[in-house]
């Protein structure tokens, strides 16, 4: 085994959390290392191609885990540097401060944070900066205060996302210009500048972008970053263990397999993980010792635990006109994220999903064989189609979780009816306004395309909750600045850290959080 000189920093991973880690740490001229288990992603035409990215999935890792009954299913995980960023659609969205206290739902309480939404305000406009986020503060009347404006004007309506937003108005509802990552130029049209990178392609969502237009971790954090002598990255390295000191409170050591079967050894006086959420839980329990027989940081036996990835819904509603929109995501409603006039209870918000197109319409064919009448074949479809997400909060329950099986192979329980009332009653919503918003009533249709194939266990994009931040070691694993209460030199940043998820994309906040903790890192280095 390689043994390689003492860093200051190990951050292991790459997305969100630990490329916008990294990037904080590198001007402080610290030694960093950042250690990824992938390599770049190939900049090739089958970027943007629908049946590569979304048919053929040639970009999720080849790997299989294991659901509660021990069948294999695929889960949407990407191994390249920019971790999950690389596909997101960069949706970049604030949680609500109510989303830090105790919220009470359908089916059981959404725990309160450690921390309340002014802790993290600072750091979500920075974030919102960093990342070149879109939007409007003001627009949506349920958002939390916020101490500065985006840097950025909103990514412009077109001309049949204009009409959806005033048909929700004239409904009495409050749609809102959606906050998104993207390094666009518009001109008075909004349309892209000669000079823009982003050029409004229709491509943003689950799509790696081609142009290095989105806002993703590679390209806003980690290359920047690597401009410092003091910060290094290997790529290719997956950590398969931390090993710790004799009295189990150091992590003294990292343990990655290289290419070529070479295993290496590395060590630092502070040691971050940022793997993913499942990802991050299952490193931790493989690293147990004599000293953590249930896995690293893991006394109050809840690492693994309180698995969350949001109740989510893709659908397509057929427009009555043509839908020429390319560049749709560019709206959202959170009207009902906090409870409706006829439900006492969180409904989630709704946003518009990247434009389909004829090859994903056709990936859908199988299964929507008899819920498309035979006077709109499916290439017409494609023009008509107007797409929504909606998003509805997951609760953390302790027995959706994260285990390894002999041989390390992740197994992931999970029950898949967990809270999703509220999210049938937003669906319910959306469908009785169709006829209003100029869309064909009672068609909805389902993209499970989007969804890995309509099975729920394999769309893992907004996974959180696995190794659970607050002030309790009996109930956390970590502490208010992420550190492990078990190690002293032990931190998680991905999105592990979140005792509730919310009903938001959760980067922005993983990206703040990270910011916050590199403030806390900083300032303990010296």
């Amino acid at each position: 085994m390689d043994a390689l000189p003492p860093y200051d920093v190990i951050v292991i991973g790459t997305g969100a959390g630990g490329g916008t880690l990294a990037h904080r740490l590198a001007p402080s001229g610290k030694r960093v290392l950042v250690l990824e288990r992938g390599d770049y992603l190939p900049r090739e035409r089958d970027n943007w191609d629908s049946t590569a990215v979304f048919v053929k999935a040639k970009y999720r890792a080849p790997e299989f885990w294991l659901d509660r009954h021990g069948n294999e299913f695929p889960p949407e995980v990407n191994y390249y540097v920019g971790g999950n960023t690389k596909f997101y659609g960069a949706a970049l969205f604030r949680l609500r401060p109510e989303d830090f206290g105790e919220l009470r739902h359908h089916d059981g309480i959404s725990p309160a944070w450690p921390l309340v939404y002014d802790d993290l305000e600072p750091y979500y406009t920075q974030a919102e900066h960093l990342y070149l986020v879109h939007g409007r503060h003001g627009e949506d009347p349920w958002e939390g205060p916020c101490s500065a404006q985006y840097a950025y004007p909103p990514v412009e309506h077109e001309p049949r996302i204009e009409q959806l937003s005033v048909d929700l108005e004239k409904q009495g509802l409050h749609p809102f210009h959606l906050p998104i990552g993207v390094n666009l130029t518009q001109d008075e049209g909004g349309r892209a500048t000669h000079g823009s990178v982003c050029i409004r392609c229709d491509r943003v969502d689950g799509f790696p972008c081609l142009v290095r237009a989105k806002s993703d971790a590679q390209v806003i954090c980690v290359e920047p970053a690597l401009e410092h002598p003091n910060v290094e990255m290997i790529t290719n390295a997956r950590v398969t263990r931390l090993e710790t000191d004799a009295t189990g409170r150091t992590v003294t050591g990292v343990v990655a397999e290289l290419p070529g079967e070479r295993e290496a050894r590395f060590s630092a006086d502070v040691v971050v993980v940022a793997c993913g959420a499942v990802n991050s839980a299952a490193l931790l329990l493989a690293s147990a010792n004599d000293r953590h027989p249930r896995g690293l940081a893991n006394s109050s036996d809840v690492v693994g635990r309180h698995y969350m990835r949001h109740n989510n819904l893709a659908l397509m509603a057929v427009s009555k006109e043509p839908n020429g929109t390319r560049f749709q995501k560019t709206l959202a409603l959170h009207d009902w994220y906090l409870g409706a006039d006829d439900w006492e209870y969180p409904l989630g918000g709704i946003q518009m999903l990247g434009k389909s197109d004829a090859e994903q319409i056709h990936g859908e064919a199988p299964r929507w064989a008899g819920a498309v009448s035979p006077d709109m074949p499916f290439e017409v479809l494609a023009h008509h189609a107007v797409d929504f997400w909606l998003c509805g909060e997951d609760l953390p329950q302790p027995d959706n979780r994260v285990t390894l099986e002999d041989g390390g192979r992740i197994r992931l329980t999970l029950d898949e009816g967990n809270n999703i009332a509220g999210l049938q009653r937003l669906r319910h919503k959306l469908q009785h306004m169709l006829g209003h918003l100029g869309m064909h009533e009672h068609r909805l249709l389902s993209r499970s395309i989007y969804l890995h194939k309509g099975m729920p266990i394999g769309a893992t994009a907004h996974q959180a909750g696995t190794v659970r931040f607050g002030t309790d070691p009996a109930s956390s694993a970590l502490d208010v600045n992420c550190k492990a209460h078990d190690l002293d030199n032990l931190y998680v940043v991905d999105t592990s850290f979140f005792p509730s998820i919310g009903a938001v994309n959760p980067s922005l906040t993983a990206i703040a959080n990270a910011l916050r903790v590199g403030d806390h890192l900083l300032e303990r280095l010296g």
